[in-house]
């Protein structure tokens, strides 16, 4: 591989490295107290390389094409002044003090997703660090970050709040936006993650780029018009050139792993990565990782969202796959959404028995080859065979929040009990659990779609786009105004909520339950052969249940909205270690026994999850 960018040597020396294999002429332009401008040299796969001094770390600079246009570093580590600027030099040295870190099994991730920029009131990597104690008392063992590089963005004044983004119209994937802290702050939010016992996966996005400050087509042949995908031009990693893309990319992936010890990565819709080549690129992602991996002595995570249902993504590349380690599961999102919100609309009319979620349980996917309605098409392939701990499962994340007319989250969809109903089910599922900023205690501010850019043509047409994309999925009402400073504003998290009344009660509910995931053995072990579910459609009701050796847990689920009788149990005698209709937990009353027989007349709570152990 050929790392690109530029590379501060040391003694006021630095490496510039850039790919453009169809240009003429490059050259480097310096700004800084002593501007040059420096000739650059090309070799024979496309790329232009020079040594310049003096230059130091801060120094910026910007390459001259064929003596015309100016343009920033494709792979620039920093973006000081927004997408359009120049280039800045950095300097990476850093004292780290995880050299004992070994990492976290994905078996034992209990994973919590972050946006940066809503996540505390100054929305920077550096003001997430005192709140690390807190979601590690909570149970969390991996923060998941979503996108950090450099997104479009106009300041107003002195203040860099103008720069509104979830991440995914970045367009210098290597650039640490600067607005968040930049390439220092990740790596001290970095250290001190690893420091708590925190695990840190990055959100990653190579199946498009941002549409504002996209010059990469200025270097070389990036994007291919051989496919139509739905966010811009398809990046190019299978057609003429598709080397140098496809270099850039994986170098990409590996200098989050090497530079700022990142644990694992979270593939962006890797349905609109386009790869008609006889080895994917997923498929060679995943051996340069491992290849790190053994390197670095501690296993490296890939993780995927995919909507394509298809168990290529992670089998092993021996028999076929990609050989990626685990996916977002969304149809167990969707079947449990279903479920305690009653919604019908868009993707949702797929879903809404509980036989969807008890499939989901037994096997991962619930569409594996039969009809969709929303698709209009026979959807996915059977996962009956993958293991438990490849399919990562919430009820709540960015997408299925964020893309809603009114970012709502569940609090503001169903019931206090419905809340403490999803959050048992995610958390002692077999799967790996995904939590949503502050879904813990019942986050009620909304997180909408926001964006920032400095294109009021573009804000425009992002606008009608989004009133159009609501229209074809149901949502009745306006839409809003995603580039307004008050939605951002709206969307921060209230952190002082979880310290109050219900939200209080919901915080410690959902720490008891990630302590009964990590402590007992059948909840802990995730093994979908380990399991059985029953459900009773008439009545709402669904009964797990799982086991380890001697130990065993039966769970009662009731989704009515009434209190149900249950006919039917395993043989056993079962004693009661959870009850979300306990008064404890803010619930009505409970109306199962503490111990219970097959042989005994049952009743559940409306709304409720029962947790037994034999």
């Amino acid at each position: 591989m050929i790392e690109v960018g530029a590379f501060y040597l040391g003694n006021s020396r630095c490496q510039f490295v850039v790919w453009a294999p169809l240009l003429k002429q490059v050259r480097v332009n310096i700004i800084s107290s002593e501007p040059q401008v420096a000739p650059m040299q090309q070799d024979e796969q496309g790329y232009w390389c020079v040594i310049a001094e003096p230059v130091e770390p801060g120094d910026c600079y910007f390459y001259q094409l064929n003596g015309e246009s100016e343009r920033p570093d494709p792979a620039s580590r920093s973006q000081p002044q927004g997408v359009h600027g120049a280039s800045q030099v950095i300097d990476q040295a850093f004292h780290w003090s995880d050299k004992d870190w070994t990492g976290i099994a994905l078996q034992d991730m209990i994973l919590y997703e972050v946006h940066v920029g809503t996540f505390t009131p100054q929305g920077t990597f550096e003001a997430i660090i005192p709140r690390l104690p807190r979601l590690k008392e909570l149970g969390i063992t991996a923060i998941e970050i979503m996108p950090v590089a450099q997104v479009p963005g106009q300041k107003q004044g002195e203040t860099e709040e103008a720069y509104r983004n979830w991440g995914y119209d970045g367009v210098y994937p290597y650039a640490v936006q600067n607005s968040y802290g930049g390439v220092q702050g990740l790596k001290q939010l970095v250290n001190a993650c690893h420091q708590q016992g925190i695990a840190v996966v990055l959100d990653v996005v190579y199946n498009h780029l941002g549409p504002e400050g996209n010059y990469l087509g200025n270097f070389a042949p990036y994007f291919t018009s051989k496919f139509r995908p739905i966010w811009g031009e398809a990046l190019n990693f299978d057609d003429a050139y598709c080397d140098g893309v496809r270099n850039y990319f994986l170098g990409n992936a590996l200098y989050w792993f090497e530079t700022f010890h990142i644990d694992g990565l979270r593939l962006d819709a890797i349905q609109g990565i386009y790869d008609l080549s006889a080895k994917h690129f997923l498929e060679e992602l995943a051996e340069k990782v491992a290849d790190l991996s053994q390197q670095l002595g501690r296993k490296l995570y890939l993780t995927a969202e995919s909507d394509l249902n298809d168990v290529r993504v992670i089998r092993p590349q021996a028999v076929g796959g990609y050989d990626i380690d685990a996916q977002w599961c969304d149809d167990f999102h969707h079947a449990l959404h279903t479920l305690v919100t009653g919604e019908q609309h868009g993707y949702y009319q797929d879903f809404g028995r509980v036989e969807d979620l008890a499939k989901s349980l037994r096997e991962g996917f619930i569409y594996s080859g039969q009809y969709s309605l929303d698709r209009h098409r026979c959807h996915g392939n059977s996962s009956i065979a993958e293991p438990a701990e490849q399919f990562i499962i919430c009820s709540q994340n960015h997408d299925q929040t964020g893309n809603r007319i009114l970012g709502e989250r569940l609090t503001q969809l169903t019931s206090f009990e419905g809340l403490k109903l999803t959050a048992a089910v995610v958390l002692l599922s077999p799967f790996v659990p995904l939590l949503f900023m502050g879904e813990e205690y019942g986050e009620s501010a909304p997180f909408s779609y926001f964006i920032s850019h400095s294109d009021l043509e573009l804000v425009a047409a992002i606008q009608k786009s989004k009133d159009e994309e609501f229209k074809q999925i149901g949502y009745d009402g306006d839409s809003y105004d995603p580039a307004s400073l008050e939605v951002f504003e709206q969307c921060k998290l209230n952190w002082d909520l979880q310290h109050e009344e219900k939200h209080q009660v919901l915080w410690q509910f959902y720490q008891h339950l990630i302590q009964l995931r990590r402590s007992h053995p059948a909840l802990k072990k995730l093994d979908k052969q380990s399991l059985e579910v029953t459900v009773n459609e008439a009545d709402r009701i669904l009964i797990m249940r799982r086991w380890s050796d001697q130990e065993q847990v039966l769970a009662i689920v009731n989704f009515s909205d009434r209190e149900v009788n249950i006919n039917t149990i395993p043989d056993g005698s079962w004693q009661k270690i959870l009850d979300t209709a306990e008064e404890k937990w803010r619930g009505s009353g409970a109306t199962l026994p503490e111990e219970l027989t097959s042989d005994q007349p049952l009743a559940a709570s409306a709304k409720s999850f029962t947790l037994y152990q034999s």
